[in-house]
């Protein structure tokens, strides 16, 4: 039913992991294979492309449905609908941001400060020129095609660039001048396929497989038994979703709790649990969270 391309290179592991985890695994030949299968009978083909080109197939109708970065889509200007934020990148859930960056010892403070004529290499030259126009700034704007950070300052004078965790500008002795743009990976569709109510059904099944996977990351499912009288001490401890399930357990005066937790923390809860009464706790892994 579906025609899906999935993002190659940075994102692509990440991407594969995803989709795993949503039951909805990536199967190729190999690494170097564009084509791929899902085994999910809304979803009849599968390429893996490179993220800058999926917002122009997918608004040419080349693909139903893709992921990609709002970066990619505000460069290109693509009329495509977004389907969600999906929450994760390549090192992080955090979001990618589009930034220019100067050498430490650069003269300029503000984006208004660049002077006629400054040299600026970038792998989004269209989103680059844009905001430079509103800002009265004219420069020379070099596509640049991998590696840009390390094109300061021998071959331009600033860059504008992608960074998640800003690492590697530090380490070339770079500094954020300016973003231009906070970018999440998302699911987006062609917009004709989108208005088919078939196909459209189909793809909000899969982003909320997707979503489900996401928020389950991080969470654990904590279930314990404890006696009445040391329910309301586990209670005031244990943290929830919304609140703790609690169930009475056959043959009175125990209760049966359970609650999704944050993964980050558990090692000091399960002790603290024990120590105000609770046994027989299991930590448990989620694969999915759906409201």
């Amino acid at each position: 039913m579906l025609s899906l391309v999935l993002p190659k290179g940075s994102l692509e592991k990440a991407t594969t992991q995803l989709f795993d985890a949503a039951d909805l695994t990536v199967r190729r030949a190999s690494d170097r294979d564009y084509r791929a299968q899902i085994d999910d009978p809304r979803i009849d083909r599968v390429r893996v492309l490179r993220p800058q080109e999926i917002p122009t197939y997918l608004e040419q109708g080349l693909f139903d449905l893709g992921i990609t970065g709002r970066d990619w889509i505000t460069e290109t200007d693509s009329d495509v609908v977004s389907l969600g934020e999906l929450q994760y990148s390549k090192a992080t859930s955090n979001p990618v941001r589009v930034i220019m960056a100067v050498p430490e010892d650069a003269p300029w403070q503000k984006v208004s400060d660049l002077p006629e004529g400054v040299r600026i290499s970038t792998e989004f030259p269209s989103m680059t020129r844009r905001f430079l126009d509103r800002h009265g700034v004219k420069a020379k704007v070099v596509p640049s095609y991998g590696a840009t950070e390390a094109k300061v300052p021998d071959i331009v004078d600033v860059i504008v660039d992608l960074t998640e965790t800003g690492s590697s500008l530090r380490k070339n002795g770079l500094r954020i001048l300016d973003t231009l743009l906070t970018s999440y990976t998302e699911l987006v569709a062609n917009r004709a396929a989108y208005e088919d109510a078939e196909k459209r059904a189909a793809m909000e099944d899969i982003a909320l497989l997707l979503q489900g996977a996401i928020r389950a990351r991080g969470n654990v499912l904590l279930k314990l038994n404890v006696a009445d009288g040391d329910l309301r001490a586990v209670l005031d401890i244990m943290p929830s979703m919304s609140s703790p399930t609690v169930t009475p357990l056959a043959g009175g005066e125990k209760h049966a709790v359970e609650s999704v937790v944050a993964k980050r923390g558990v090692n000091t809860l399960i002790p603290a649990l024990k120590a105000v009464g609770a046994h027989d706790i299991l930590e448990i892994p989620i694969s999915k969270i759906v409201d």
